[in-house]
């Protein structure tokens, strides 16, 4: 792929809509995977059919396996997806055969405040646009999954209230009694929307259905995004979307999608979500690109599928976890590596000068507002006191038994000093390496020490551990993650929370991991509290299962599984050109 580089380096999407794509038949098949196992989507995308496993049962695992996290984010996030691409590419340019496996965004961030996720500068996935929108469809399968199961379970509450036990039996069925105050189902969709986050339905009459409250969350914190992101086959996603928990009947008992009869459809219309998509890097690496749950909400990682073809068939797959390594590595490694078997074998933690200074006491960062000076000026005192998050998060991966190289992801207005002040603290936090990277402004070759030294710790003796057992009862689990993860001092639970762990314990799913809900800007519950902070007691404020996805997950803090808009969302700067079809403000 020709990109020709310019200074000063053009819009993320100006870049994208430059570069000359190959077709992806022929990035796929440099990698082995033939045009028999593509289903294609255009010239520049495809889905890779789940055949591509199932004929090759017994073929090995080449590649290296890496994570790429960060330390706690700043608003306006660290580049944690534009260094994994980079470190793709990166990899490619010091003669390995790299693959990138990341998630789809929800369109929800994309027209809020977010804007594209496909990476930035000259270290992107491409097609950029059609990445950052509806790809292939498989969010809208998500919401569509979801919400017939949410209108399949109104109904039957409907006719229950209305038709005998006999009538049910003569159709070969039973009711099945839910409690309406027990109804743990929602509705979503992949907007932001606060005004849906609590409403009321059946409002009109009996013949409108139960009246009862409700709400909506965002497609990609549904269960069934959750479950495409963890499900090896179609047998098991069969299997996991008949175990959804709906609700608890008037007995106590748990209700799911198999007792309601809609599990068989649910999968059908996710049989063509589960087989992974694939695009490009600007530098013609194959990339996956696959499930999306949120990462402060579920679990935070692109799918197993993808990851099993990928280690087949590469040097290297670099795969992405959401937000820190408190967060999104935590439940790569106790979720979906549980899951999966698949462990890695090095883990970036991305970092910048700004989001260091952010936790050494810098002035708040907003995002659509300027950066203070203190973020654009040299201040190697406010870097040093912000490394205590750094040291934090390499802490929680050595827990892990795994080498950490540390990322600094060069900004223009990083100077020498305050990059070395990084470098230092670091190593002396137990780094492998730090390294400097300029990937977004010179793509691969900006990425190359970084590369480097990913080469080198990947080959380190490691032995992966997880953080917990799965038999230790759940208090144990969320008091470990608590005190070792984000160094709380204790754990204290609501009534609604200690209520909910029992009734699950009591439900059989005590074996469960957890994947806990709190803010990505902390390791506490506390959003405010920012560089490390200890000594302090973890609230859990409430306790949900997912119990098709396989884990239970306490909510700390406030946490909002529906986003809103803010006073001026990024839509209000996209637009499309009418005659060239070229998209702008997208980035």
């Amino acid at each position: 792929m020709s990109v020709e580089k310019k200074k000063p380096v053009p819009s993320d999407i100006d870049i994208a809509q430059a570069a000359v794509v190959k077709p992806i038949a022929t990035i796929a098949g440099g990698y082995g995977i033939e045009a028999k196992y593509l289903e294609m989507h255009g010239e520049d995308k495809a889905k890779v059919r789940l055949e591509f496993l199932t004929d090759n049962p017994t073929a090995p695992r080449r590649a290296k396996y890496i994570d790429v996290t960060a330390i706690s984010p700043t608003p306006l996030g660290e580049g944690k997806t534009t260094t994994t691409v980079g470190l793709t590419q990166g990899l490619g340019f010091i003669g390995k055969k790299a693959i990138s496996a990341i998630r789809q965004p929800s369109m929800g961030p994309t027209f809020g405040i977010k804007g594209g996720a496909a990476g930035g500068g000259y270290s992107q996935i491409v097609p950029m646009a059609d990445f950052n929108l509806h790809l292939t469809g498989d969010i809208h399968a998500v919401s569509a999954a979801h919400n017939l199961c949410s209108t399949a379970l109104d109904a039957r509450m409907y006719h229950e209230s209305r038709w005998s036990d006999a009538f049910f039996e003569k159709q070969g069925m039973r009711k099945l009694n839910l409690d309406p105050m027990e109804v743990l189902w929602r509705r979503v969709m992949d907007m932001n929307d606060r005004a849906l986050r609590k409403i009321i339905i059946g409002i009109g009459g009996q013949d409108n259905g139960p009246l009862r409250e409700t709400g909506f969350d965002i497609a990609v914190a549904s269960e069934v995004m959750a479950i495409l992101a963890l499900a090896t086959s179609l047998k098991d996603l069969r299997e996991r979307m008949g175990r959804i928990v709906l609700g608890l009947d008037k007995s106590g008992k748990a209700v799911t999608t198999e007792d309601l009869g809609v599990a068989g459809a649910m999968t059908i219309l996710m049989k063509d979500a589960l087989k992974p998509n694939v695009l490009q890097t600007l530098e013609e690496q194959l990339a996956f690109v696959h499930a999306g749950p949120f990462a402060n909400i579920a679990h935070g990682n692109s799918s197993v599928v993808a990851d099993q073809i990928a280690l087949r068939i590469g040097d290297y797959v670099v795969t992405e976890s959401g937000f820190g390594a408190d967060m999104g590595f935590e439940k790569f490694m106790d979720i979906k590596c549980r899951a999966s078997g698949m462990m890695p074998d090095a883990v970036v933690i991305v970092c910048t000068v700004r989001a260091l200074k952010m936790h050494g006491g810098g002035p708040k960062v907003t995002p659509g507002k300027p950066l203070a000076t203190a973020y654009t000026q040299e201040n190697v005192e406010l870097v040093k006191k912000g490394l205590c998050n750094l040291e934090g998060h390499l802490e929680v991966v050595r827990k892990f038994g795994l080498p950490a190289v540390v990322c600094i992801n060069a900004f223009p207005t990083d100077t020498d000093s305050e990059r070395q002040t990084i470098r230092e603290g670091a190593l002396k936090g137990g780094a492998f390496d730090a390294v400097v990277s300029t990937n977004w402004a010179n793509g691969g070759e900006g990425a190359a020490k970084l590369a480097e030294a990913v080469d080198k710790a990947a080959s380190q003796p490691s032995k992966p551990v997880l953080l917990y057992s799965s038999e230790m009862p759940l208090k144990d689990k969320i008091n470990r993650l608590a005190t070792e993860v984000y160094g709380a001092d204790s754990v204290s639970y609501t009534p609604d929370a200690e209520k909910a762990l029992a009734s699950f314990s009591d439900l059989g799913y005590a074996g469960l991991p957890i994947c806990m809900a709190k803010t990505q800007y902390s390791f506490s519950h506390d959003p405010n509290w920012k560089g490390r902070p200890k000594g302090y007691v973890f609230p859990i404020t409430d306790v949900r299962l997912a119990a098709g996805a396989g884990f239970i997950y306490p909510l700390s803090g406030e946490i909002n599984t529906m986003p809103g808009l803010g006073s001026k969302p990024g839509y209000i700067g996209m637009d499309i050109d009418t005659t060239t079809g070229m998209i702008t403000g997208l980035s």
